[in-house]
């Protein structure tokens, strides 16, 4: 059995409406391209129908993992929890690096929807690790490329 996975509410319901769209559009749209392409004859030598074909299995196997990846995870909903300045999973968390008195934002969220240029970074990345179930104001040392980095956390919200 797999592992049971966090997942933020937003994670989930991307996941879902992308696999209603591969469901209810992209299939549909696919499947006629294939009747289109095999109406031209010859399979054999039928780049179409093997385009087709191709962008088919695709669009099987994306459907096949986001309904595993939906069934093996647990959406937690962090804004229903009361703010105590802990960080925990789907929070955001302001940081301040304490050797280059910058600010920087980010959210903690699961595995698939870890996207470092939209501030997201995943639970088990080294600086999550390091964050949760620290709270305001308590100075956390994490191990980056460029060397041990100490930081503030400046504020945590459950959005």
């Amino acid at each position: 059995m797999k592992d049971i996975v966090p997942i933020t509410v937003k994670g989930a319901e991307k996941l879902r409406e992308e696999l209603k769209q591969l469901k209810s559009v992209e299939r549909p749209r696919i499947i006629a391209a294939i009747a289109e392409a095999r109406a031209h004859g010859d399979l054999k030598e039928n780049a179409e129908y093997h385009a087709a074909r191709e962008e088919q299995s695709f669009i099987e196997g994306r459907i096949h993992d986001i309904e595993a990846k939906l069934a093996h995870c647990r959406v937690i909903d962090v804004s229903q929890l009361q703010n105590e300045g802990k960080v925990v999973f789907g929070s955001t968390v302001t940081l301040l690096n304490l050797e280059q008195q910058t600010e920087v934002t980010y959210y903690i969220v699961g595995v698939d929807e870890a996207n470092l240029k939209e501030g997201k970074i995943s639970v088990t990345s080294p600086l999550a690790r390091a964050l949760v179930g620290k709270y305001v104001e308590d100075i956390v040392e994490v191990t980056t490329p460029n060397g041990l980095t100490n930081y503030e956390i400046v504020a945590v919200e459950y959005k």
